[in-house]
């Protein structure tokens, strides 16, 4: 519970909101299943609506209120799910700096910190790194030199941010991921790898979102870019010179292999793999394990892969993948039988 009240009819003059029902106070938001009064849900499917009568809540955000119970208030907008995370973060924001430096933090003396910079216990903070008022770097933090962080920006504990990166302002990096890596960069020499320097930065725009566990690995000559507004979720590898274009979200598990270009407002799904190389335009969806090894072009919603089936299906249809070249000779040799047998009316031995 969050301790703050707000009427619905503020609700609904904040939201451009129409308020259906009683005016009540709203103390936090919940789901209609686990909801007690005065606390607000939102209705995703029209299908739930006989939930209603269960739920405990006092108000629901609705497209439609028509036929619903009238034991309960509505506000009803045009997009209830984007309502509801507004009025969601309106009871739960984010934490606000508290402007504290802790004791065991280790700054170097050339670092510059803006005001009211919170900085939490055993962060280090190399040479030259510079962050802008109001940001917060939680507990065990490391921050390489060179590197700059926006203002208001939020770095969770345990992050790792390696020299020369440069995060935007308005940020949120959660617990435990990596920014500016070594990408994979290696030469064979005949007989060993040999590493190769990878020598490019990580750029992050404005109002970015990274996961917790999330690698974005820095250029090998050039940057990798997650442009403005971009969503990437938990467990996702980013590779060397990668470029993501603004308001784009990744679920988690995606691997982008290096210097492939993701465009913007593209919507990828959980355990994507993207081939290395390649672009894809703006507005792309991406169903989940799919795998991309070339360019898409157009936008659109694209999949691949084969869903689940039983095992015993499985095996089955192994046995006539296994097949599968012998039987696409057969289908030739047969085409052309058919030719032959049309010009000449002989007769074919498909055995």
């Amino acid at each position: 519970m969050s301790g703050k009240k707000i009427s619905l009819l503020e609700l609904a003059g904040q939201f451009s909101a129409v308020l259906v029902g009683e005016d009540q106070l709203i103390h936090d938001v919940s789901s209609l299943k686990s909801a007690n009064a005065g606390e607000i849900c939102y209705l995703a499917n029209a299908k739930l609506a006989s939930s209603l009568l269960e739920s405990s809540c006092s108000a629901v955000i609705v497209k439609n209120a028509d036929g619903l119970p009238e034991t309960k208030s509505y506000l009803v907008c045009n997009d209830p799910a984007l309502v509801f995370s507004r009025v969601s973060n309106l009871f739960h924001p984010l934490p606000k700096s508290n402007g504290s430096v802790h004791a065991s933090a280790v700054i170097a003396d050339s670092a510059i910190l803006g005001q009211g910079v919170e900085i939490g216990p055993n962060v280090v903070i190399e040479e030259n790194v510079r962050i802008a008022d109001g940001a917060q770097l939680k507990a065990g933090v490391f921050v390489g030199r060179e590197s700059t962080i926006g203002a208001h920006s939020i770095i969770m504990p345990n992050v790792v941010i390696y020299s020369e990166s440069e995060i935007g302002q308005d940020c949120v990096i959660h617990a435990g991921a990596v920014i500016g890596s070594d990408g994979f960069g290696n030469a064979w020499a005949g007989d060993h790898w040999e590493r190769i320097p990878q020598i490019g930065r990580v750029i992050i725009g404005d109002c970015v979102e990274v996961g917790a566990n999330t690698t974005i690995d820095r250029g090998a000559l050039d940057d990798t870019v997650i442009a403005s507004g971009v969503r990437l979720d938990n467990q996702i590898q980013i590779a060397h010179n990668v470029r993501v274009g603004r308001h784009t979200a990744i679920a988690a598990c995606t691997g982008v292999a290096g210097s492939a270009v993701i465009g913007e407002n593209c919507l990828i799904g959980g355990g994507v793999l993207i081939g290395g190389h390649l672009t894809i335009t703006d507005r792309v969806t991406l169903l989940a394990a799919s795998a991309v090894p070339s360019s898409i072009e157009e936008s659109g919603v694209y999949a691949s892969g084969v869903p689940i089936v039983p095992h015993n299906t499985w095996l089955k249809n192994m046995v006539h993948l296994r097949k599968l070249d012998q039987l696409a000779k057969r289908i030739r040799y047969l085409e052309k039988c058919i030719e032959q047998q049309t010009e000449q009316g002989e007769s074919c031995d498909t055995n």
